[in-house]
């Protein structure tokens, strides 16, 4: 069964590792992700876009899709199924329809109405035992048509939005989504530290636009608090590469080599290869 990002959180931010959130486009990226998963003994988030959702037929048939794969594949480290940068609207489907865990991207709203509008989804949340995401300071780059400047969040701000209830926030520190030009200034770690004080040590921190951002990076923000690492690009990429090689080679021409199973199926092994490395970087293997 699904369950809130809560507890697995709490005691990745205790034991200073991070969960993954993989970002999942189709069956096969959850099925890849799960049994990845599965086979470190991680638990795992599952993050789910807007405009995923929309290509995925909505948000009801993933989570049944989700919930069926958890029983089929005999998954047993603890899963949450969640909505990433989600909008107001969006959170209120996603919590209808049977979501363990939301985002509420309120970013881009003057920080008042960020405060009032997540004040409200964390209610909600709570007396539905859903873990709630909030985010100050927009993550750079672009997700589904949601730009962000890559604004460097307030660590007032932040401890305004904390004190709330949320389970967990995210803050921009220079992180963006997508691939980092050759001139990215890296991660702000001198906010990062500013924040982990102003929040206090119990509040897991969440680092979106995980793909790209160098291992000593990632280690030392995780020593700082952040306890959830979003990856998304970085299976699109590897999932990518692996289809053309196998058309490219022309395997598809041979035998029955076009059957959608054989032909996804490399790119569905440099999806479990990429969630491996990531799960033993982030520390989280056997932390189910």
């Amino acid at each position: 069964m699904l369950v809130s990002a809560k507890e697995m959180l709490t005691k990745a931010r205790a034991g200073h590792y991070a969960v993954g959130q993989f970002n999942i486009n189709n069956l096969e990226w959850a099925k890849a992700i799960l049994l990845t998963a599965e086979e470190m003994k991680s638990p795992v988030i599952l993050g789910v876009s807007e405009g995923a959702g929309k290509y995925m037929c909505g948000y009801k048939t993933i989570v049944g899709m989700v919930e069926g794969m958890i029983e089929g594949l005999g998954i047993t480290v603890p899963v949450a199924l969640h909505l990433d940068h989600g909008s107001y609207e969006g959170a209120y489907k996603c919590i209808n329809a049977g979501f363990s865990s939301i985002m509420f991207d309120g970013s881009h709203y003057p920080i008042d109405e960020n405060l009032a509008k997540t004040r409200e989804l964390v209610e909600v949340c709570n007396s539905k035992g859903i873990s709630l995401e909030a985010e100050v300071g927009a993550i750079g780059g672009e997700e589904d048509g949601v730009v962000g400047g890559g604004e460097v969040a307030d660590p007032k701000e932040c401890k305004m939005i904390a004190d709330l209830g949320v389970t967990m926030l995210a803050a921009g520190i220079g992180n963006i989504h997508g691939k980092y030009p050759e001139n990215w200034a890296g991660l702000r770690f001198d906010v990062l530290e500013k924040i982990s004080a102003e929040v206090g040590e119990a509040m897991p921190l969440v680092l979106h636009g995980g793909t790209g951002i160098p291992a000593d990076m990632i280690k030392k923000a995780i020593s700082l608090g952040v306890s959830k690492i979003n990856v998304n690009t970085e299976c699109q990429l590897a999932f990518a590469a692996a289809t053309r090689t196998y058309v490219e080679e022309g395997k598809d021409l041979v035998g029955k080599g076009f059957d959608p199973r054989k032909l996804l199926a490399p790119g569905v092994e440099a999806i479990k290869a990429t969630v491996r490395e990531k799960i033993e970087l982030f520390g989280s293997a056997n932390k189910a």
